[in-house]
């Protein structure tokens, strides 16, 4: 080949080979760059650069430097440490560079930990951000246009209570275009062993760093749920967001635990939503109009939380129209183990009542609805309201109204101040005109006993253990019924078949037992509550009742006498009938008893040819 030939090929070749070198990255030792990037670091953001490992350069297609295991320290060499380790890669501006200036138009920085302020008076990045802040602010200023962190590890502590937290495997990238005056932003990272991904887009740095208001746009998921968020924000005295949010979690617990938060009776609360208008100042949001969704139900009102001291204040004032409060029930009944069967009894009672789980957050709620459903029960002009403190809660019924009775209560659970784990628990209700045909009725059950009702109970009771607490129970207890009658027995015909019921079905459908009034009081010590003035009046008879009934062994065990009006027989002696009723609450029998003194003395019962039993319907709602 002739060398003019020749010559366009070795050019080409050279020109290819030179090209392939600048885009290849080679490990060089050049003090003087290292010195040079460092003098941009100092003067443009207050950080000092230090840099242990071999040094890189790429020239095409734009020049690039990549520094291996960095320490970035705040304001000069040997200050308090801001970043460490890993790999800083500048991507520069070449024009810039062929004069002799470095312009970062991309920072990466991959590996390295780094480290947030530890306490109040960790001022350590203070002075970088003002100097980042002037360095943007300034007319001209240059800045980077992508920042890249990636595999990061982030020490610092949390500003709610000061403890050390650690997230790992952060990645975030800052986007801020040349063409735009809008900077977004998105990342991940694992907090407490769960993943999570983040994003904020529409900010105005410049307004925002000079204390204007900046528009905003932001999103977090994690696998228990979802928050987005978008409005207005500003620095200034604090930072200062005005906008509408919306929050949802399949589990309260769940993410309360990831964000290693808690609130008031987060344990009874599983599916929750949050959506409505909000206002910051400082740690205080302001909700001035929300819908909250707990479950299946939803609310609408206003409320507040105010984060600080380690312990959220949350104040609320809510409304709905229709609540179902069979879930808030059951939970209740988990919570403290009143949920287990009888084959597991011995669970129930060994069951801790301690409020500390419960009191992770004060809580002021007030609540109102214009009808409650528990079960097939319907509660209607329902008030309550709901106190929560450090170590006590305290639950207001103020109002409501079922089958025409107005029904009120309060209960009061306070810890021991000696023995935290301890529960104080007092309890009051009350309820007047109670329709109990319909109350029956409404419950789907046979109307055994129809009636006006009412009644009246306080109990106090301490324990750390449900078992415990039970034991401990004082107080007493009232229910009367007013012009009732007890449909399928007539108690005057059982009087004169010596404790037996008529057998047949229509007997027993078209059997009846009006009274006047029927009435009974229990006074409890110590768990075991004392059947007293247990009476009830018909025109043909009058009974009573006495007997106990145990909370902790959850059984009755009781007498009833009845005795006809008449009251004695042709040789004078006083006539009557006694039954036996006891049994587990929720399988209570009621059998005759012999008047036979030796078969007493035996220690055995003569049942009636026909047992009476006590109604379905009350074995199953029994407590």
């Amino acid at each position: 080949m002739s060398p003019r030939r020749l010559f366009p090929v070795i050019a080409s070749g050279v020109l290819v080979a030179g090209f392939a070198c600048a885009c290849v990255p080679w490990s060089v030792a050049m003090p003087g760059l290292v010195d040079r990037v460092a003098r941009e670091f100092r003067h443009s953001y207050g950080v000092a650069l230090s840099v242990e490992g071999p040094t890189e350069v790429a020239l095409l297609p734009l020049p690039r430097i990549a520094f291996s295991r960095v320490r970035l320290d705040a304001g000069a060499r040997g200050g308090p440490v801001l970043a460490e380790g890993g790999t800083l890669s500048l991507q520069v501006n070449l024009l810039a560079l062929l004069a002799g200036r470095i312009d970062i138009n991309t920072l990466s920085l991959d590996g390295a930990a780094v480290h947030l302020p530890e306490s109040d008076d960790d001022t350590r990045w203070a002075g970088p951000i003002r100097q980042l802040t002037r360095q943007v602010s300034a007319e001209g200023g240059s800045h980077p246009r992508r920042i890249s962190l990636s595999r990061m590890t982030v020490t610092g502590r949390d500003p709610r209570d000061g403890s050390p937290q650690t997230a790992r495997a952060v990645d975030l990238t800052l986007s801020w275009p040349l063409w735009s005056d809008r900077v977004d932003l998105a990342g991940g990272f694992t907090w407490n062993a769960v993943p999570a991904r983040f994003t904020l887009t529409g900010v105005r740095l410049t307004d925002l760093l000079a204390g204007e208001p900046s528009p905003f746009a932001a999103s977090a998921e994690w696998p228990a749920g979802t928050l987005s968020a978008e409005g207005t924000g500003k620095i200034g005295d604090g930072l200062k967001l005005t906008g509408r949010g919306t929050l949802q979690t399949r589990s309260l617990p769940e993410t309360l635990a990831w964000a290693g938060g808690d609130v008031a009776l987060s344990p009874f609360i599983e599916r929750f939503g949050l959506d409505g208008s909000f206002e910051t100042d400082g740690w205080v949001v302001s909700l001035p109009t929300i819908r909250v969704s707990v479950g299946s139900d939803r609310l609408e009102g206003a409320g507040s939380v105010a984060f600080g001291d380690g312990r959220p204040t949350v104040q609320a004032t809510l409304a709905a129209e229709t609540l179902n409060l069979a879930p808030l029930l059951a939970g209740v009944m988990r919570v403290f183990g009143l949920d287990q069967p009888d084959a597991d009894a011995n669970d129930w009672r060994g069951h801790s009542v301690a409020l500390r789980p419960l009191t992770g957050g004060d809580l002021d709620l007030r609540i109102s609805s214009g009808g409650a459903r528990l079960g097939p029960l319907m509660l209607t002009d329902l008030a309550a309201s709901l106190l929560v403190r450090d170590g006590s809660i305290e639950a207001a019924l103020n109002r409501a109204t079922v089958e025409g009775a107005t029904l009120k209560g309060r209960v009061a659970l306070t810890a021991n101040a000696d023995a935290p784990d301890q529960t104080e628990v007092k309890a009051q209700a009350s309820f007047d005109r109670l329709d109990l045909g319909e109350f029956l009725g409404t419950l789907g059950q046979e109307r055994w006993v129809v009636g006006d009702a009412q009644g009246q109970m306080f109990v106090e009771g301490t324990g750390a253990t449900a078992g415990a607490l039970m034991g401990h129970v004082n107080g007493h207890a009232a229910l009367s019924v007013d012009r009732g009658t007890i449909a399928g027995v007539d108690l005057t015909d059982v009087v004169h078949r010596n404790g037996a019921v008529a057998s047949g079905a229509l007997a027993r459908r078209n059997a009846r037992t009006p009274f006047e009034r029927a009435g009974v009081t229990v006074r409890f010590t110590d768990g075991i509550g004392q059947i007293a003035d247990g009476v009830l009046k018909a025109t043909a008879l009058s009974a009573s009742l006495t007997g106990a009934v145990s909370l902790p062994e959850r059984r009755l065990s009781a007498l009833a006498e009845l005795v006809p009006r008449a009251g004695t027989g042709e040789s004078g002696a006083r006539v009557s009938t006694l039954f036996e009723i006891a049994g587990p609450w929720n399988a209570v029998r009621a059998v005759a008893r012999s008047h036979d003194p030796d078969a007493a003395s035996r220690g055995e019962a003569v049942f009636a040819p026909n047992a009476l039993r006590l109604p379905a319907t009350v074995r199953a709602y029994a407590p």
